[in-house]
Order: structure tokens, then sequence, then C-alpha cells
């Protein structure tokens, strides 16, 4: 991060940071070095990990604490900066609010600090790979950084020379962020997800709607019509609507005779053929189609649009195709902790023979539909994790009975390539933590070792 100026809003104010994350990190760096007097504390314990992180932070003059939050750090604080982590009912968001101490996030931290504006993308499947896209195609002509909860910060691109910051923002960051005004708010699409986090289905929804309403209603709304909700929702949202997945309105995004079309005003353009998409499934066409809405509103050419699509590389973890062994082709979805986000990637394959490794620890959401899906597109299902009862017996109940229950992650793969199939597709449907410390060790578990054995 350059150099930055203090801040009079901040010069010499006490500013607390909550959790070591890289958003908290990155928050206290820049408050730091916008002449705030920055406290940042951590509920737990520190972790051999930690050593470096807050060696350098101390080193910069911050002041850090683990395994609690004192009163000392507290106290007097002018404003509270959170990471997206912990949830508003925890204890220390009650004591906060009793001291009046305003919370925010890290994306409304920047935002407040810039004049450049944001894209904001949200849904509960979908943001990373829109995100990741998104900013692709606009750095074609401009110079646009994806950020948030993929790729940096935004506090660590404050310094940076930018004419978009491309935000994938979660429902956690958005309940923080009430003043956060983006110039596109996108909403890739709605299911149950987060519940016990937000307490309740509603609050969940609520926490992303804000930035399509006022007083937070952006310029350009974009919403998904084939998400009954959504589209019911996009009558409520401020600026421009667009919708994606329908030919509906003067200003949409859709398929037709196997190609996107973008429409404005009424004028419609074909954007690209499918078959030149190098993203498959309907889920990663609707991603397509929100960058396409966004890139068309800030005056991309086609054929930079089209051009940057077809050079895109998929985010690793979200239906990567990443080897192959002679017909066995295999494909990394440890992204999809949900069964909802593992159903794009089921319904992705037709008419082959597709081995499904699932399970890890169980977010104990409906499985009926995840279900139905698995009797359309897939051969075998091999079950690992914690959630492997309650998965065995909802495929059971439902007529599935070709399942594989295995203890580890290598004895799953090991029996996949054994069963020599057209696909191996890892799509977990659940967390990692029985296993591993994130759906990204899981996927690069994965990777590694299927890549030791075919190679």
């Amino acid at each position: 991060m350059q150099s930055i100026c203090p801040n009079l809003k901040f010069l010499d104010k006490k500013v607390l940071v909550l959790g070591l994350s890289k958003s908290g990190i990155s928050a206290a760096k820049y408050l730091n070095s916008a002449g705030a007097d920055v406290y940042l504390t951590e509920s737990r314990a520190e972790r051999p990990e930690d050593k470096d992180k807050i060696e350098e932070l101390k080193q910069l003059g911050i002041n850090v604490e683990t395994g609690g939050h004192s009163d000392e750090f507290i106290k007097d604080s002018y404003i509270a900066v959170t990471s997206p982590g912990i949830p508003p009912h925890s204890e220390i968001m009650n004591r906060l609010k009793e001291a009046k101490i305003k919370v925010i996030s890290e994306i409304e931290l920047a935002y407040s600090q810039t004049g450049v504006p944001f894209i904001a993308i949200t849904g509960t499947n979908g943001k990373t790979t829109t995100t990741a896209l998104t900013a692709h195609i606009l750095s074609s002509e401009f110079k646009a950084e994806p950020c948030g909860n993929y790729g940096k910060p935004p506090c660590d691109l404050l310094g940076d020379d930018l004419d978009f910051f491309v935000c994938e923002c979660s429902s956690f960051q958005l309940e923080y962020s009430n003043s956060f005004v983006p110039q596109i708010s996108v909403w890739t699409n709605f299911t149950p997800d987060h519940i016990d986090w937000h307490q309740g289905l509603e609050n969940y929804f609520n926490a992303k709607a804000k930035i399509f309403k006022e007083p937070q209603a952006p310029a350009f709304s974009v919403l998904n019509a084939k998400d009954a909700r959504l589209l019911e929702f996009s009558r409520e949202c401020g600026g421009t609507v667009f919708l994606f997945d329908g030919d509906i309105g003067e200003n949409c995004s859709y398929i037709k005779d196997e190609a996107i079309y973008f429409k404005r005003n009424g004028k419609e353009e074909k954007i690209i053929d499918l078959s030149d998409c190098p993203l498959i499934g309907n889920h990663n066409y609707q991603n397509v189609m929100c960058a396409v809405i966004a890139a068309k509103i800030e005056g991309v050419s086609n054929e930079n649009i089209r051009s940057s699509i077809m050079s895109f590389k998929v985010p690793e973890h979200r239906l990567e195709k990443f080897a192959q062994d002679g017909k066995t082709v295999f494909y990394n979805d440890s992204k999809a902790t949900n069964p909802e986000a593992s159903l794009v990637a089921i319904n992705s394959f037709n008419n082959c023979d597709v081995v499904l490794i699932a399970g890890g620890r169980d977010k104990n959401t409906d499985l009926t539909e995840f279900c139905d899906a698995i009797k359309k597109h897939i051969k075998t299902v091999v079950l690992i994790g914690e959630a492997a009862d309650r998965f065995d017996a909802n495929l059971r109940n439902n007529g599935f009975n070709n399942i594989i229950r295995e203890a580890t992650m290598e004895d799953a793969i090991d029996k996949s390539i054994g069963l020599n199939p057209d696909v191996v597709l890892l799509s977990p449907a659940c967390a990692s933590f029985d296993m591993y410390s994130g759906y990204e060790e899981r996927g690069k578990v994965f990777k590694q070792y299927v890549l030791s054995k075919i190679n």
C-alpha cells in the first residue's frame, strides 16, 4: 500500500479493530497510516502463525491484544471496524452497543476514504466467479481490481490508482455496512445460508438487500430473473434495474440461440456464443451475464467483453477443471460448502458417468433438491466426513443407493479413480472444518493427491 496522508477524520482518534483477520489487519494498517491510534483486539489466543503478523503491527505502532477483548482497548473508542466473522449478537457487539460505539465493516471504511466507484457483488453462490470475471473484463479498458471477500481487502487498495473497486460482499460484511453506496449492486441468487449467524432467514436477506434500496440505493441494480424472490424484490430496487437470465423488460441479459445477449433500452446485442465460454453450466452462464451487464454499463466494447470472457481462468476451488487422466476429468469444487452450491455443479453434467465426492461438516440444511439432482446427474456418490450418515440416509430415502463410504479424502479419491468414470467431482455440500482448516485446504489436498496418483 502506498503512503497515505493523515486523514483528519481519524487523526489522533482512538479506533478499535476487531479481529486479526486479513480485513482486520488491512483496516488497522490503513487507519494507522491515516493518523489514528489503532487498537486491534482478537478473541482467540495467539497462534504460532500469528507471531509475525502481530510483530509487524506492533512495529507500526498498532496496539494488539489476543485472547479476549479488554475494557482498556474498548473504552473511549471513536469507532470500531469489525472483521466479517463476528456476529451482531456476540458479546463484544453487545458491549460496543452499550458503550455507544459505532461499528462498521472494512468495506465501508474503504468506501468512506475514496471517490473511486464500487461495483458490489453479493449472493449466496457465484459471487467469487462473478467478481473475478467482472474485474477481468473491466481491466481490458480500465484499472479495476477484485477485492473484498475475494482478492485483497479494499483498504489495501486505497493508495492505488484505480477506476473501479470490484468488491465481493458477503452478508457478514454488508451487515455492518450502513453507509455503503455502490455504483452498481449485483445480486447473483438467494438461498438459505448463514441462518444461525444472522438469527433468521429474513435477517440474512435484509443484510444483502440494503445495498439495493434507499438510503443505500445504487445507480444500477442487477438481479437474477430466474430467482423468484429476487425478481419480485427487483421492483423495490433503486437506480436503473437490469435483470439477467431472462428476456424481461428493456434492460437485461439472457440466452437465446445458444448465445448470450444484452439489451439496454430495448436495443438487443449479441455478446458471445456459449460454445466460446470457458465456463460450463447454467450457473456460470448467469455469472457471465452479470459481468456482461456491469461491463456494458461502464462502456466496455463488445469485442473486449468477448475476448476477456474467452481468456478468463476460473478461480481456484470453484468448479475448477484441473486434471485429466485418460477419459476421466477431475473438477475441484471445494468452495461448495452448502447443498445449494453443490447443486449448480451437479446440474452442470448431463449424460455422463460422474462420481461425486461429498460430505464434511453438516450445515443441516434441507437435502431434498440435492438428492433429486444426484438421481438425475450422478452415477456414484462417495461420502466422507461428519455429514456422511445424514447424507447417506437422505439419498437412500430418495431412492439413490449407489453410495460408497470412505474415511479419508485420499481413500475417496482412490475409490473414485478405480471406478474409471468420465468425471470425478469434489463438490462437498458441507463445510470443511471437521477435517480441514477451510475449503481452500480441502481443495488443495484433493488436487495434490489426484495429481500424485495420475502423474
